[in-house]
């Protein structure tokens, strides 16, 4: 497993529209693995592979849900130590998803981007629909979805079309979100 390089607007490679993927080979499962030790490492929830690179049809999820019956505990980032709730893990992979059935009803969540870092804007999207997708052994799933997998599989899957949750925007916002983007990167 390894850390991949996360791409961040305005590289070009977030606008390529991905391709199907053919193969569920070996090389896909090390994909996946790089992709959630990535996402884990950038604290998401969810990273499509067009975001490390890799324009094909794919992507992870994990909304990492706070587990209430487990015990707080203690850790340490950058020097700071503090209490914390452990989370639930349920990693996912999609291959080759598609919406069926969006919703009529819409909801609006507010939402970030490991690709647009430290960015994040109210966006509406349905608030339900049904999922068809493939799993790494090519075996196909559908599922109905709602709340927040509903709201991070479409944004994951704008990125299969080569779209960022701040196109949603209109283009004075857009406009804002990729100069205080700009501004981060040159402080850093």
């Amino acid at each position: 497993m390894a850390i991949r390089e996360i791409l961040e607007a305005p590289d070009p490679r977030l606008k390529i529209v991905s391709s199907p993927v053919e193969k569920f080979d070996e090389g896909l499962k090390t994909l996946v693995d790089d992709m959630f030790e990535t996402m884990y490492d950038a604290y998401g929830i969810g990273l499509a592979a067009i975001q490390v690179g890799e324009p094909i049809r794919l992507l992870v999820i994990d909304l990492q849900e706070e587990d209430p019956d487990a015990e707080p505990e203690e850790c340490e980032h950058d020097g700071t130590k503090h209490t914390h709730q452990p989370v639930k893990k349920d990693p996912r992979v999609f291959v080759n998803p598609e919406i069926l059935d969006p919703s009529t009803d819409k909801g609006i969540y507010q939402e970030g981007c490991l690709s647009v870092p430290d960015v994040y804007a109210d966006i509406e999207r349905p608030s339900r629909c049904r999922v068809r997708w493939q799993d790494l052994d090519g075996k196909q799933h559908e599922e109905d979805m709602s709340g927040m997998l509903a709201i991070c599989i479409q944004h994951e899957m704008d990125h299969l079309n080569g779209i960022l949750f701040i196109d949603h925007l209109s283009r004075l916002k857009r406009g804002m979100a990729l100069k205080k983007l700009q501004k981060a990167r040159q402080a850093a």
